[in-house]
């Protein structure tokens, strides 16, 4: 059974947790940008954590499903329709075979995720669903979505008890300006304390240099104090390198698997949505953090998760009503 795409939107993506054991082989992890929104996703729709979902970036696709089938759509918000009509966010709904669903201009944050019943069945490599479009590998053909596209779902995808109570609060991100806390990188004491204390002050701009694989930072540049001569080592989601230049680099999901640059800091891993979901433009500004803080942020973030989890499913399980299920799970985001 599958889902055909009538229109690919700007950069829509078949990702899931990323190719987490090739790094060492020289093949890069990818997966979402966003793991918070993936994980929701694919919570409203009963699936495992690491299904496969589409990643829609600024402006989505248009799809019409060849089969019943349950979905749900997370992270940012904008313009989505059914057959002409509203579509929401963030709850799970039944569509309909021959219906065909619109996800438009997104404009409360960049990206959103569209989780099935069952996740994407495209073929596995290397253990995972993820596009590598820098490879050409995984996901649909390596590559972003194109029109005429068909998409393989799972066969008993409109099956879910009560799936009409499976509501979370939507998330409003920043327009303008967004904070990440950092922790000191691997070679943040080879920076002089000057510059230490100006990238925790300064405000920089996301530049129009700006995609998976990183964010490139504009602002007054930050000095280097060395100038070459580091070995290579593998990099990781949310380092931000400093080149010679004293523009930093963010590194994101489509990263390359090493790099010679130093780290002066490292997104702590509870931030990593709020930098997914900005967009060039707009400002950042960075508060270091212990890593025991970052820790300690990240150990009541999955115990929030685990939370959730347990609420969706029992109120989905005890069929309670859509408005009175949403209201109990919002207070769990207060």
């Amino acid at each position: 059974m599958s889902i055909t795409v009538l229109d690919g939107g700007l950069f829509t993506t078949v990702q899931d947790a990323g190719r987490t054991s090739q790094q060492a082989s020289g093949f890069g992890v990818s997966g979402v940008m966003d793991p918070w929104m993936f994980r929701l996703a694919n919570l409203l729709v009963n699936n495992s954590t690491d299904a496969a979902v589409l990643e829609i970036t600024s402006v989505g696709p248009t799809l019409q499903f060849n089969q019943d089938c349950i979905v749900a759509l997370t992270g940012a918000t904008g313009i989505a329709t059914l057959d002409g009509q509203p579509f929401p966010f963030y709850q799970a709904r039944l569509i309909l075979s021959g219906q065909q669903l619109a996800i438009k201009q997104l404009i409360n944050g960049t990206r959103s995720y569209l989780a099935v019943v069952g996740g994407f069945q495209v073929p596995m490599v290397m253990g995972s669903r993820a596009t590598s479009t820098r490879y050409r590998l995984g996901g649909f053909r390596g590559r972003a979505l194109q029109t005429g596209d068909v998409l393989p779902v799972v066969r008993h995808a409109a099956y879910m008890p009560n799936y009409g109570s499976r509501h979370l609060p939507s998330t409003t991100y920043s327009q303008t300006q967004v904070s990440i806390r950092v922790t000191p990188g691997p070679q943040f004491d080879q920076f002089d304390q000057q510059t230490q204390r100006v990238f925790a002050k300064m405000t920089f701009t996301i530049s129009d240099a700006a995609d998976r694989m990183g964010y490139r930072l504009s602002g007054a540049p930050l000095k280097v104090a060395q100038t070459g001569n580091l070995l290579s080592e593998g990099t990781f989601f949310g380092g931000i390198q400093v080149p010679q230049d004293g523009a930093p680099i963010i590194l994101l999901a489509d990263r390359q698997t090493t790099g010679g640059y130093p780290v002066i800091a490292v997104i702590a891993s509870v931030d990593l949505p709020l930098i997914a979901q900005a967009r060039p433009g707009m400002t950042v500004n960075f508060k270091l953090i212990s890593i025991t803080a970052a820790q300690q942020l990240l150990k009541a973030q999955q115990e929030k998760l685990a939370d959730l989890e347990r609420q969706v499913q029992q109120l989905s399980e005890r069929d309670l009503s859509p408005r009175l299920a949403a209201t109990r799970i919002a207070r769990l985001f207060k």
